[in-house]
């Protein structure tokens, strides 16, 4: 099966798009499927569209009017880069066309309240996907998870969880893995199948927020981890950032950049009682990434993973990269891109979207950690395209009438 998959992480950096191919494998004691990347890109947004995400995720207040524009625009150039996608897997393969594509959209906010998610919202109307592919779009991902009772976030660990299992069974040792986004992420697989997935707090948000607002915008991020590379870490004001209490809530847990925003790095600074350089403070949201993620991954299990997976923009942060690996290896787990596992890290949540409309479109519930004990649901909601609406088409449509007892009368 042919999908192909959409989303913008909370970093809003661009859209990333990919086509891939699911094929059901012959094994003998459970369903095995293989995937393959055929096409796999990011694609920048529009400077106009982009402006309007990141007012809206920095918690701006929108009017309808300008709440369905944004919408609309986002499904626009959702459906553009999902084209051209689709028209590159074309050329490229003979294997025939998308059969479904997924769009996790842009998350704007995600509801957590009393420990707990309530709501989440991602933007981008997939009904202009529909139209331009000609195939049904899943989207609206983690809503129903969330109506369930659970977190409706992290979904990466169905995607681990099938990848991952065997290793750790093999190996009799956790594996972890780690996403590095706006928002990290940290998977745990146990050798017995089982799974620990949450969002251990920010990853890249903060680092970019700060040097955005430094530079007013002319940078989005600490390019090749520059600036915490010469900067210092702040220890005072380090410890007023660990101190926030996201850190020590049980599990399982997620949030979002409305939780780790620019007013809890100043405040954090205020307590410290300092006002950092730049380069100062990148170094310390730096560090407290890699603190959080590192906690995260050596007490979520009774026994210290054998090595973590990273995936996710930052593993293009040299800086990152360096101090989590420092961090973990303190404690024996090896760091590794999964580059090295052949999974390419800009692009595994893409394959993430994939196996989900995978899952949903053949009616597999999503068990995650944080959905209770048997209540796992399909995931998403599905809008048809033109000729493809499942079932037997009502003939003599336009000669639909209502009889008085009031049945339906279908002209036939």
């Amino acid at each position: 099966m042919r999908i192909l998959s959409l989303q913008s992480g909370t970093s809003v950096d661009g859209i990333d798009v990919a086509v891939v191919d699911i094929d059901p494998l012959d094994a003998s004691d459970r369903p095995v499927v293989r995937l393959t990347s055929v096409v796999a890109r990011t694609v920048a947004w529009s400077e106009t569209t982009r402006a309007l995400l990141l007012a809206a995720v920095e918690g701006q207040s929108l009017t309808p009017a300008e709440f369905v524009r944004m919408d609309t625009l986002a499904g626009q150039e959702f459906a553009e880069a999902a084209a051209g996608a689709a028209e590159e897997a074309g050329a490229a393969e003979e294997a025939g066309g998308v059969e479904l594509a997924v769009s996790h959209g842009q998350t704007l906010h995600h509801w957590v309240e009393d420990g707990h998610a309530r709501g989440t919202l991602q933007v981008g109307q997939p009904a202009w996907i529909a139209e331009r592919l000609g195939v049904p779009v899943l989207s609206d991902v983690r809503s129903a998870d969330i109506a369930a009772g659970g977190e409706g976030a992290p979904l990466m660990g169905l995607f681990d969880r099938a990848w991952l299992a065997g290793e750790a069974a093999r190996s009799g040792r956790p594996v972890a893995t780690v996403n590095l986004g706006g928002i990290a992420n940290v998977q745990i697989v146990e050798p017995d199948g089982g799974l620990v997935a949450f969002d251990s707090g920010p990853a890249n948000a903060l680092i970019d927020a700060a040097v955005a607002r430094a530079t007013d915008g002319r940078q989005g991020q600490d390019t090749d981890g520059l600036l915490a590379a010469t900067g210092r870490v702040d220890e005072r004001m380090l410890g007023e950032l660990l101190a926030h209490p996201y850190f020590s809530a049980p599990t399982p847990k997620s949030t979002g950049r409305e939780t780790f925003d620019l007013a809890v790095v100043d405040a954090a600074a205020a307590r410290a009682g300092v006002e950092p350089e730049l380069a100062d403070l990148v170094a310390t949201l730096t560090s407290l990434t890699a603190r959080t993620v590192a906690d995260a991954v050596r007490s979520s299990s009774s026994h210290i993973p054998s090595r973590a997976i990273v995936s996710g923009g930052g593993t293009r942060n040299p800086a990152l990269m360096r101090a989590l690996s420092a961090v973990l290896g303190l404690h024996g787990v090896d760091v590794t891109s999964s580059d090295a596992l052949g999974i390419d890290a800009d692009h595994k949540e893409s394959l993430l979207f994939a196996f989900v409309g995978y899952l949903s479109w053949h009616g597999v519930p999503a068990d995650l950690p944080g959905t209770p004990a048997g209540r796992a649901r399909v995931l998403g909601r599905l809008t048809l395209a033109p000729d493809s609406v499942p079932g037997r088409r009502l003939r003599g449509v336009a000669g639909l009438t209502l009889a008085a007892d009031p049945a339906l009368a279908v002209a036939r």
